[in-house]
């Protein structure tokens, strides 16, 4: 059962409960992201989730982590380009450790200054880490490809300098810009008793001020391409058209449509790519989406003397099976999504996100029937013009590897 609750300050606390099991995960949303940076502070969205970590009037470090996983529970974090999340999920009877925890960490964060120097160094090398991943890094080149000069085109994790520059100072304005009440959502899912939930909450995060929605500049699809040589063994590319938005009436068309070309071993992509051709090892086709904009991709891995023959098969791939799209193969694919959907409502993770994220893009809980009903009602005619609207526009390209530049340049041409 869903419930929701809107403290005076204007913070929502919505709850799914599920008696059957013996757990609860709650969290904090948090509408803010790599998108509300400017150029020069970007990263600090990031360093900041680390930061919460790290030492409140309450608790040092070690206190943070330490009382949550003596209880047996578990606590992460995670920051996105729209939004930023806190949660733990505990046994049922210690719910109100993790509220209070959460509460801690977001109000009473004392951003100690050995903290930030140590936490610098740890982000530091997880861009370093990135960086040595090629198949991270061609992602990141295809996000400011396709969004140049635009903080949704940005890195999450930032720059070397830019992360160097960030002062407590900084995490203390962004902070206290954007974690209000109006900009937040607790969400839980699990063995909750929604009543004592939001007692919970109003005690903890009652006196936070309500603040301001945080506002974000609408994105600007440009497209082009990017290349990095690298001595790799493969040559690791990114192909991407502009996608649809989560408001967009083609949203799940598209979804159903991106499953049906490459989310599974017997879509067009897979078998054509590897199957067929041995072209790569890995071929998958995803949608990425964002309040304004999204992305549909094809990724692909292959070796360098193959490059020239794989890029004209994962275009003509995608045309091919759009003009080929059959009843079997839809059906297949929204089995896929439908069963997805199915399964993570096992998860009171899942749950927990689920809600909090209805809410955050709709401003309403959305129901799982409404969702099935919406994937049923799909013809191959919708799937035909969301393909259409985004195989129309124009693409984008990342590659990084021993790519032959003249390969590349006239594929784009």
């Amino acid at each position: 059962m869903y419930q929701e609750t809107r403290l005076d300050n204007g913070l929502l606390i919505v709850s799914e409960v599920m008696p059957a099991v013996e757990t609860a995960s709650v969290g904090v949303y948090v509408r803010t992201g790599a998108r509300a940076e400017d150029a020069r502070n970007n990263g600090v969205s990031h360093f900041l989730e680390h930061m919460a970590f790290k030492g409140t009037h309450r608790r040092d470090a070690l206190a943070i982590a330490a009382e949550i996983e003596d209880v047996g529970g578990h606590m992460n974090a995670a920051t996105g380009r729209e939004m930023t999340t806190y949660y733990i999920k505990v046994l049922k009877d210690d719910l109100p450790l993790a509220v209070d925890m959460l509460g801690d960490i977001l109000l009473n964060s004392t951003f100690p200054e050995e903290e930030i120097t140590r936490e610098r160094d740890v982000i530091l090398q997880e861009i370093g880490e990135m960086k040595d991943t090629p198949d991270d890094v061609v992602f990141e080149h295809l996000q400011e490809v396709c969004y140049p000069s635009q903080a949704i085109g940005r890195s999450i994790l930032g720059t070397v300098d830019t992360v160097k520059a960030l002062r407590k100072s900084d995490l203390q304005t962004y902070m206290g810009t954007h974690y209000s009440a109006s900009n937040m959502i607790v969400s839980a899912a699990g063995n909750v008793d929604h009543v004592k939930l939001v007692e919970m909450v109003a005690r903890h995060f009652g006196k936070l001020p309500k603040g301001e929605v945080t506002r974000m500049a609408p994105a600007r699809y440009a497209g082009g391409v990017h290349t990095e040589h690298r001595p790799l063994e493969q040559v690791h590319v990114a192909l991407a058209y502009e996608g649809v938005s989560y408001l967009d009436p083609d949203y799940y068309a598209a979804h159903v449509w991106t499953m049906l070309m490459g989310g599974g071993m017997a879509s067009p992509l897979f078998q054509e790519v590897r199957e067929k051709r041995g072209l790569a090892y890995s071929v998958f086709s995803y949608l990425s989406n964002s309040y304004d904009t999204g992305l549909f991709g094809v990724y692909a891995g292959t070796a360098p003397e193959r490059l020239s023959e794989m890029l004209p098969v994962l275009r003509e791939t995608l045309l091919t099976g759009t003009k080929d799209l059959t009843d079997e193969s839809v059906a297949r694919a929204r089995a896929q999504l439908k069963s997805s959907l199915m399964m993570s409502m096992e998860s009171t993770d899942s749950r927990m996100g689920r809600i909090a994220r209805d809410q955050m893009l709709y401003g309403r809980h959305v129901p799982v029937t409404e969702v099935l009903k919406k994937l049923d009602s799909l013809s191959k005619a919708d799937l035909l013009r969301a393909a259409g609207r985004m195989l129309g526009g124009t693409p984008s390209l990342s590659v990084v590897g021993p790519a032959d530049e003249k390969t590349v340049r006239d594929f784009a041409a």
